[in-house]
């Protein structure tokens, strides 16, 4: 134990000091994007009522959560495997979920200040009063442990050209075809279907239920799926982080 929280502490280092002069770009681009979602989509709509409202200041979050997980970590990890970064890693005499670890924390890490903006922005851009659950801790950390998981999952596993297209069409379908903004029932029947087994509408409905609070109570379907893909994408992470090339 000793010897695997050394090592973290010594990844977590390097990671921040390797990646210093890219964490402030993603940290400006996801914040502007959480910001971007609550304020511009606004725009597009010729009357925002309370519903709307909710759905985009709980979407905007999420949002910058997918985008930190699924989409800069899965490329920035592609970019690793060209430059042999990704190779070099997996040669270290340190524990691999020390890696592992090291990497999710400086993803979460990046992710919390575009999280925390957005809400505020949220806020006070519609005089929006959330009722927050004490659920919404875990809730928040649950949604970035699936978001890079499952994305650590596809570009450890995929080569990097086939990770950076999954990566944009991630961002474009949780932007544009994902009852994240707006309301489930809006999409076609076999969509909705759809999205019952991806992990996108269960990331809005955990983080909307915890900041709201709704009077039915707060559903735990939602958090066992979420569950489910963050163990999957942790398991082919690791299954490909130890496999013997």
């Amino acid at each position: 134990m000793r010897l695997w929280l050394r090592s973290y502490l010594l990844l977590v280092r390097w990671t921040a000091l390797r990646l210093r002069f890219m964490l402030p770009m993603f940290l400006v681009i996801q914040t502007f994007l959480a910001v971007g979602v609550v304020i511009g989509f606004a725009f597009l709509m010729p009357e925002v009522d309370p519903a709307t409202a909710l759905h985009l200041s709980t979407g905007a979050p999420t949002l910058g959560l997918i985008v930190i997980g699924m989409v800069m970590a899965p490329q920035l990890v592609a970019e690793s495997k060209s430059r042999g970064t990704f190779a070099y890693n997996r040669t270290l005499p340190v524990p691999r979920t020390a890696v592992l670890a090291a990497d999710l924390t400086t993803w979460l890490a990046t992710g919390l200040p575009g999280l925390v903006l957005g809400l505020v922005t949220a806020v006070l851009r519609f005089d929006l009063r959330l009722h927050v659950s004490w659920l919404v801790g875990p809730a928040m950390l649950l949604v970035a442990l699936t978001a890079t998981t499952v994305g650590f999952a596809i570009a450890y596993a995929a080569p990097p050209t086939i990770t950076n297209l999954a990566s944009q069409a991630i961002v474009f379908i949780a932007l544009m075809f994902s009852p994240i903004n707006y309301p489930a029932d809006r999409l076609p029947g076999w969509l909705q279907a759809v999205h019952h087994v991806l992990p996108f509408e269960h990331m809005a409905d955990v983080v909307r239920d915890t900041l709201t609070t709704p009077a039915s109570g707060i559903g735990w379907l939602p958090f066992a799926v979420l569950a489910g893909w963050c163990v999957a994408g942790l398991a082919i992470t690791l299954r490909v982080m130890t496999r013997r090339d």
